[in-house]
């Protein structure tokens, strides 16, 4: 298949997120949403200018928030649960693993500003352990949409499931890569680019920087396959099996630890199924400093430029070129 174009344009996901709410909630009395004093930065203005009453803000309190949205999910509400990832999950674990998972209840978890998007609060405001927090949970798919076209088929979607939803959103503007219309498959990954030297598979805003790095590396006549997988669970193993065959390499980048989330998920179907060698890039297992989220993902080896160097790296060890 042909390279998607990336756009130059950048979108805010979160805009995505509530052009679709807004319109479901139009035709659904019975969607909801609940915040934590966090009406502006989900950018639930609009929701809350149209429906008042369906807007729940519990103010700074994001256990009972969770509780919140359990509660009106077992009156047969269908609520979305929206807060700063950080503390949304942070904060809220148990509550998220009782009153959501185990229960199974029809609550949409939206974590906003997530990875280091909100990168000049420093640590205590990045969330760059909710991958591994929410993905060890039965019954929640986690999801980091790539751009605002899968973010607006992601909530298509999660508001039609029947159950617990966790959605990743950043407030970094991204570009879009997927073509109007796309049609949000959890589980599936999307291919953005064919290659047979190495794989590229990232999430979220790390897509478009490794659909960059591809093409840098096809200047130096390497041709790299790019996945984006936004469900980090279910993982898509077909996918991965089928890269790790074809192209005897794998790299992965996601705005979050190095342990326990994308790069984890994918290596634990590498080991099992279909073993290659690997290198996963995010925080390399500190708290990361402040700064603004480009300064920092940059900092930590994943801007193209060092995505494409990590996966010449990764061709030397599986014999191909240097």
């Amino acid at each position: 298949m042909n390279a998607v174009t990336i756009t130059e344009k950048l979108h805010d996901c979160r805009d995505a997120f509530v052009s679709v709410l807004e319109r479901l909630g139009a035709e659904d009395p019975k969607i909801v949403a609940v915040c934590n004093d966090s009406v502006g930065s989900s950018k639930l203005g609009g929701f809350k200018s149209k429906w008042p009453e369906r807007l729940v803000n519990v103010g700074i309190a994001e256990q009972n928030m969770v509780g919140v949205g359990a509660g009106l999910a077992n009156g047969g509400l269908l609520p979305f649960v929206c807060g700063a990832s950080c503390f949304l999950t942070g904060r809220s674990l148990e509550q998220v693993k009782a009153d959501i998972a185990y229960s199974n209840a029809n609550v949409k978890l939206i974590g906003i500003s997530s990875g280091m998007a909100y990168g000049e609060l420093g640590p205590t405001h990045h969330s760059i352990e909710d991958f591994a927090w929410m993905r060890v949970l039965p019954n929640l798919p986690v999801i980091a949409p790539c751009d605002s076209i899968e973010t607006a088929a992601a909530v298509e979607w999660a508001a039609r499931y029947d159950g617990p939803v966790f959605l990743r959103l950043s407030r970094v503007g991204v570009p879009d890569l997927l073509p109007q219309g796309h049609v949000f498959e959890p589980g599936k990954a999307n291919l953005l680019r064919d290659g047979d030297a190495v794989t590229l598979i990232a999430n979220g805003t790390l897509t478009h920087r490794a659909m960059k790095a591809a093409a840098i590396l096809a200047t130096r006549g390497i041709e790299a396959r790019v996945l984006n997988m936004a469900t980090v669970r279910p993982i898509d193993v077909e996918r991965i099996v089928l890269a790790a065959r074809e192209t005897g390499a794998i790299l992965t980048a996601e705005e979050h630890s190095v342990y326990g989330g994308l790069g984890s998920a994918v290596a634990e179907v590498v080991v099992a199924e279909a073993p290659v060698p690997m290198k996963i890039l995010g925080v390399p297992g500190i708290f990361a400093p402040t700064g603004s989220a480009e300064f920092l993902l940059d900092e930590f080896g994943m801007s193209p430029a060092a995505m494409a160097t990590a996966a010449e790296e990764l061709l030397v060890r599986k014999g191909g070129r240097a």
